[in-house]
């Protein structure tokens, strides 16, 4: 009786069944490598603004190496000395561009900058730039995760002083 063909209760059930089968294949998404490596680049900026240089550097390559001669180690040092200077930090990124070629990656982005202090005086409520600069990040995937092997990053051209180029 309950599940003759015109059932009230049948009907809802299916329906119920073909909810729940849309839910759940919904909620089966599978995080592509370039949402693992936008995902390092939003932990590094999280980190950045809580001030962890523990957790950046676990997105940081033991074999990091870049163009001023910064290394895994030296990397550390400059995030604690910023740390230091910088009571808050706010970063603000845009126009993040990831290419990814098998297990390398370069990520591209600007990122906006900002500090205040914490003098308790109404002036903290004012942010201090820090500048807007643009980022070009070389990434690897290492056997726990993608990891930032290498990283330049110079003054946005719009912040640069206005200065003519007389050549």
């Amino acid at each position: 009786m309950c599940c003759e063909r015109n059932d009230p209760m049948r009907r809802v059930v299916t329906i119920l069944y073909i909810l729940v089968i849309t839910i759940t294949l919904l909620g089966c998404h599978k995080e592509t490598e370039q949402d693992k490596i936008k995902k390092v680049i939003t932990d590094i900026q999280k980190a950045a603004e809580e001030k962890d240089a523990g957790e950046i550097m676990n997105n940081i390559s033991k074999i990091y190496s870049d163009s001023q001669g910064l290394n895994h180690e030296t990397i550390k040092k400059m995030l604690q000395g910023y740390f230091f200077i910088y009571p808050k930090i706010s970063a603000y990124i845009t126009n993040l561009d990831i290419s990814i070629e098998n297990t390398s990656a370069r990520v591209m982005f600007h990122a906006v900058l900002t500090s205040g202090n914490k003098s308790g005086s109404v002036t903290d409520i004012v942010p201090r730039s820090l500048g807007m600069y643009d980022f070009d990040v070389l990434l690897k995937k290492e056997p726990d995760g993608w990891k930032v092997t290498s990283a330049t990053w110079a003054q946005a051209e719009m912040m640069n002083s206005g200065e003519a180029d007389d050549s």
